[in-house]
């Protein structure tokens, strides 16, 4: 079998799947990308079980066929070629894919795809369209508040479930919490009514899905155990879900809070910059003085020493100190556009919510840290 196939295109379809490769080698076939060449397209695919993606791209093939072989030595090799046609030849008698590209000549070893497991990319119940910035906005929102903390698998992803017609995402670690709603064209998803988790490897191939396509709906789709998720016929993902129930994060968020600051995005990040050097590595804890008209952010480090500083703000509450986590502040901060961020306060213990009028379908909660 020969195949004919753009260096770029081959490469570029390559680097998206490559990150799916099962990096801890739990099963050797897992390293290899299969490749399934029919007369005008090549299909390459990876997966680690967890998360699976398979890329279509032109290709002009005499026969159709499959194998498999190792997606990073085949990447490696096409990121050093030029551009222009490779020419892929196959003899499955000797087990060995030649690639050759003008002098350049390189053989390969290929295995049988009867050992690559059988995946599934698509499924028709519960479908619905959203959009590449949506999808985006989504993940650039609250990724950040994922847990890292592997005892505790169900922090471990960003939760989606539909409220309202609208698809709702949440993610926390138990210490901060982002939350955003989107409008969907098609609501009334079953599997969204107890909603999903989406583990934090899915995110991250959502996100490239989305970089890949960013003018473009994204058509996704569910049932019990994975989410399947396609761009163009072109780009499939199947990302399995975290089998675990979502903690019941309503019960963070303040339903009635006492008072409300206002404060300069770009000021107040800036500020909380400066004074985090000086903070406990292990802790980042900065103190937030909050009186009239003015907040005063200060950290003091045992064996460096403290730093002040302080900012105008729009604030007619009682006097308060609040302690946090300066890198929690930062980058909760940093969700935001420039511009007025409003915190809505109840006291020195309870959660602070971070709102912003040009954000109004997102809402970040911070815990506070006693000092």
């Amino acid at each position: 079998m020969q195949i004919k196939v753009d260096t770029i295109q081959f490469r570029d379809a390559l680097n998206k799947i490559l990150t799916v490769v099962d990096k801890k080698n739990t099963r050797p076939i897992l390293t290899y990308t299969q490749i399934e060449a029919s007369p005008e397209k090549l299909e390459l695919t990876a997966t680690d079980l967890e998360v699976s993606a398979k890329v279509v791209i032109d290709s002009l093939s005499d026969a159709s066929g499959t194998f498999c072989v190792n997606a990073k030595n085949l990447f490696d090799i096409l990121r050093e070629l030029p551009e222009g046609e490779v020419l892929l030849e196959v003899n499955e008698d000797e087990n060995n894919l030649k690639l050759n590209f003008g002098d350049i000549h390189y053989k390969l070893l290929i295995y049988n795809n009867e050992d690559f497991p059988h995946l599934v990319f698509s499924k028709v119940e519960n479908e619905f369209l959203i959009s590449s910035p949506k999808v985006m906005e989504i993940i650039n929102k609250t990724a950040y508040a994922i847990s890292n903390d592997e005892t505790r698998l169900y922090l471990n992803g960003i939760f989606l479930q539909e409220i309202d017609s609208k698809l709702r995402a949440v993610a926390t670690d138990g210490h901060r919490l982002s939350l955003i709603d989107s409008e969907i064209t098609e609501p009334n998803i079953d599997t969204l009514v107890n909603g999903v988790i989406v583990p934090r490897k899915g995110v991250t191939e959502l996100k490239k899905i989305s970089e890949a396509f960013p003018d473009n709906d994204l058509k996704i789709s569910m049932d019990d155990s994975f989410m399947y998720v396609s761009a163009e016929d072109r780009y499939y993902l199947s990302i399995r879900l975290i089998a675990r129930e979502y903690p019941k994060y309503q019960a963070v968020i303040p339903n009635k809070t006492s008072f409300k600051m206002t404060a300069d995005r770009d000021l107040f990040l800036d500020a909380v910059k400066r004074i985090k050097i000086m903070s406990n590595e292990k802790s980042n804890g900065v103190r937030m003085f909050i009186g009239n008209k003015e907040l005063t952010l200060s950290a003091n480090h045992p064996s460096l020493g403290d730093a002040r500083e302080t900012i105008s703000v729009n604030y007619d509450g009682d006097d308060m100190e609040i302690g946090f986590n300066a890198k929690y502040l930062m980058d909760s901060l940093a969700i935001f556009e420039e511009g007025d961020i409003e915190f809505e306060i109840n006291n020195e213990l309870t959660p602070i919510i971070l709102k912003s009028d040009k954000v109004p379908n997102y809402l970040g909660i911070i815990m506070p840290l006693k000092l």
